[in-house]
């Protein structure tokens, strides 16, 4: 029981950082474009890198060198644009969102690939689920197994609770300002990220 407890909340500790990953499941949520699929998404990522992580893929990460800078740089490139999106977005000059209509939903497979892109091609999800976790579960000789589905219930919760309860916030975003705040908080969000990743990769770190 206590690999399974330490395993949720170490998980959900790490998740509850914002980053680009939330920011991108919250906007879907106020949206609500794809919640289930999104949030579903997101969690099995997680449940797969969580597994990985606990059986040991540190080591292949170390036996390969280049898939850490190769993961850097393709991440950073993917926020960047994404964050610049966000921000053409928030200056647009757009009217509220009438989110009590049935606006035209964006393409499910769009919305898939980028959270996929968001998911995959952010360093900081690996360094979470396989690096820190994987550590951590390290202390569990044989329960590791009990330690990584608490893990990987943690996400599970965390994400449907984000996506979903994001309509608790709906209210408030009717408002055109609060959208183009929303939208400019998370191209900061994305760009800082980014920034953070490419900072990391310098020579002098």
């Amino acid at each position: 029981m206590t690999a399974f407890i330490t395993g949720f909340f170490t998980s959900l500790t790490l998740i509850l950082a914002i980053g680009a990953q939330n920011a991108f499941v919250l906007r879907t949520g106020l949206l609500g474009r794809h919640v289930f699929w999104i949030c579903l998404t997101c969690a099995l990522s997680d449940a797969i890198l969580i597994s990985l992580g606990v059986a040991g893929f540190e080591r292949a990460t170390a036996a390969v060198p280049w898939i850490a800078p190769a993961l850097t740089y393709g991440g950073a490139l993917f926020l960047f644009t994404y964050g610049a999106l966000r921000f053409r977005a928030a200056f647009a000059g757009t009217d509220a969102i009438d989110l009590s209509k049935a606006a035209p939903p964006k393409r499910l497979w769009a919305s898939l690939t980028a959270c996929l892109a968001i998911t995959w091609l952010n360093p900081h999800v690996y360094l979470d689920t396989m690096v820190l976790l994987g550590a951590v579960s390290a202390q569990f000789i044989g329960q590791k197994p009990i330690f990584a589905a608490g893990a990987v219930l943690a996400s599970f919760c965390f994400f449907f609770s984000l996506g979903f309860g994001a309509r608790l916030a709906r209210p408030l975003f009717q408002s055109a300002k609060a959208w183009r705040i929303l939208e400019a908080f998370i191209g900061s969000i994305m760009w800082a990220i980014a920034a953070g990743l490419l900072l990391s990769a310098s020579p002098s770190n």
